[in-house]
Order: C-alpha cells, then sequence, then structure tokens
C-alpha cells in the first residue's frame, strides 16, 4: 500500500500561505522531511496527521482522508512541536489517559504507556508530575505518547529537539527500531546529519513547495551544473596537483599553503576518482585520505535552496 498520495494539495492561513501545488506520493518507510523555518514542514506534518483539513486539493495516508478521522488515528502516532503535556499528571497518567481516549482499557493503558516511557528513558521519571520535568524530558513524553499504541505511522515534528547528545543518540537508535520492525516514519528535522542516519529518502521543503523528493544521492545526482568537490591530503599534494590537471572533468585545484592538502573540484567525479590512484601513484604523491564533502544531505540541501 502506497503510505500517501497528495494531488494540489494547498492550506493557508488567511493570507499566509502554508503550503501550495502539493503533488507526491510516498512509498512506506523512513521518511526526512527538510526545509528552513517557514518551508510548511509542520503545516504538512498537521495535515498527514490528520489535526488540519486542506484549503485545496486531497490528501490520502494509508488509504484514507486523515482529518479528524478516529480509524486513521489509531494507526498513527504525531509527535507535535509544541508542548502539550498536562502539568498536573505524572508522564505515566498522560501517555495512559491519550491511550484511554483511543479506546484502550485501563489496564491496556496503563501498561502500555509504561513501556512506552520506559522505551524513551524515562523509567525513573514516570511517575512524577510533568510540571517537573525538563525541556528533554517532556520531548521525550511527547515521543512516548505517539508510538504507544504500536502506530504504523509515526509523525514527528523536529522530535529531537530540546535533546542531550545522549538522549538524541537514544531517540535515533529508538526510531531506527521502529523502522526495522515495519513502522514508516515521517520525521522533520533541522538536524541534517541526524536526519542522514535515519535515512537517506527525503523530502525538501522550501517557501511551502516541494523542491526535491527522494534518495540524497540521486538528487545530487541531477545537479549536473555543480561540480563536486574532493578533498585529499598527501604527502606531496603540489606533485598530485600537477598530475591531475589533464584528468576527467577537473575544472579547479586549490592548494593548502602547507602543501599537504588539495581541493579539486570536477565534473566528472565517477571518472576522476576512477583515474586518481594510478595517478597518484605514478608521482608518488602518497594519498592519506580522500573526501567528497557536497555528497552529503547538507551541501544538497543548500544547492536547491540557493
Amino acid at each position: 500500500m502506497t503510505l500517501l498520495v497528495a494531488r494540489d494539495l494547498a492550506r493557508w492561513y488567511g493570507p499566509v500561505v502554508g503550503l501550495v501545488d502539493v503533488a507526491l506520493e510516498l512509498e512506506p518507510g523512513v521518511i526526512g522531511l527538510l526545509g528552513p523555518n517557514g518551508a510548511g514542514k509542520s503545516t504538512f506534518l498537521k495535515l498527514v496527521a490528520g489535526e488540519i483539513r486542506p484549503s485545496r486539493g486531497t490528501i490520502e495516508v494509508l488509504g484514507r482522508d486523515p482529518f479528524a478521522n478516529r480509524a486513521h488515528f489509531a494507526e498513527t502516532g504525531f509527535v507535535p512541536q509544541q508542548d502539550a503535556l498536562y502539568n498536573d499528571m505524572t508522564g505515566r497518567d498522560f501517555v495512559a489517559f491519550l491511550l484511554r481516549l483511543s479506546g484502550h482499557s485501563a489496564k491496556q493503558a496503563r501498561d502500555r504507556a509504561g513501556q512506552a516511557l520506559e522505551r524513551v528513558g524515562l523509567a525513573d521519571a514516570m511517575n512524577r508530575p510533568t510540571r517537573g520535568y525538563s525541556r528533554g524530558m517532556r520531548q521525550r513524553t511527547k515521543i512516548a505518547q505517539a508510538i504507544a499504541h504500536a502506530p504504523k505511522l509515526l509523525v514527528a515534528d523536529e522530535p529531537l529537539a530540546g535533546l542531550d547528545p545522549i538522549a538524541r543518540r537514544g531517540i535515533v537508535e529508538l526510531m531506527l527500531e521502529l523502522a526495522r520492525g515495519g513502522t514508516s516514519i515521517l520525521v522533520s528535522s533541522h538536524v541534517l546529519h541526524e536526519v542522514e542516519e535515519l535515512t537517506d529518502n527525503v523530502l525538501l521543503l522550501h517557501r511551502g513547495r516541494v523542491l526535491a523528493q527522494g534518495e540524497v544521492p540521486e538528487i545530487r545526482a541531477l545537479l549536473s551544473r555543480h561540480p563536486r568537490k574532493v578533498e585529499i591530503r598527501a604527502r606531496d599534494a603540489r606533485a598530485l596537483a600537477r598530475a591531475v590537471l589533464d584528468l576527467p572533468g577537473v575544472g579547479s585545484l586549490r592548494i593548502s599553503a602547507d602543501g599537504t592538502s588539495l581541493g579539486v573540484e570536477t565534473h566528472d567525479l565517477e571518472g576522476f576518482l576512477s583515474a586518481l590512484p594510478r595517478t597518484a601513484a605514478a608521482v608518488r604523491a602518497g594519498i592519506r585520505s580522500l573526501e567528497t564533502p557536497d555528497a552529503g544531505l547538507e551541501a544538497v540541501f543548500e544547492y536547491l535552496v540557493s
């Protein structure tokens, strides 16, 4: 089953446009939703979660219209960006309360709430009122309520915000575990390298429109007008620079002041990397390391929004 289908999807708030002309299909799996502030990420996620209805067009998630649909809510977990805990409740009571609203028995709700809070690292704090929770603990409680009912789809709006490095690592590992178990995840984040840890399948939004969709290497390959950068550390970078001038697609060279590193821009990365070992060996350049720094998600994103 297709995870999501949107046709001519738009949402506006009075004169402010949140999304416009969105047409896409997403298959089950983990999808990273990226875009600068104001790109429309939160609006899109609220439409997917069924919190708001489109101003124009249609969206179908898990084969149904998500808006105000109890069947959709039963199969979808939503981590909202805003803080929405009840401060007089304990973490466990809060998660159990939401499970009761969705039809679970009192025992089921309490058991599932405890299990979910343990999974996000709040076993020792689940019976304390949430008013005393730190920002990171409150964030993990929101994640717990979103996974407590074992949803088919997890919709997470900046779920790593406010977490310390250890907690972030734990939530990333939890999401990967959920994905391995068959849960589809649509996650937005401004921390690009953490999205890359979860998936290389991304959806880029900018000014309310879909800028690109697909796997990062495929998107990067479409940017043919941008040369690829290669950073090389070598024992004799100057000798290597002279030797690589005639390699496929080389457009520019930059040598560090100490002569130990070389920056290359090429329009034929595959041809360059294929020819480099023999060329470096011929001049005894002594390559120590090689990187292609613009192959990652952050570079792709910067290219597209610029």
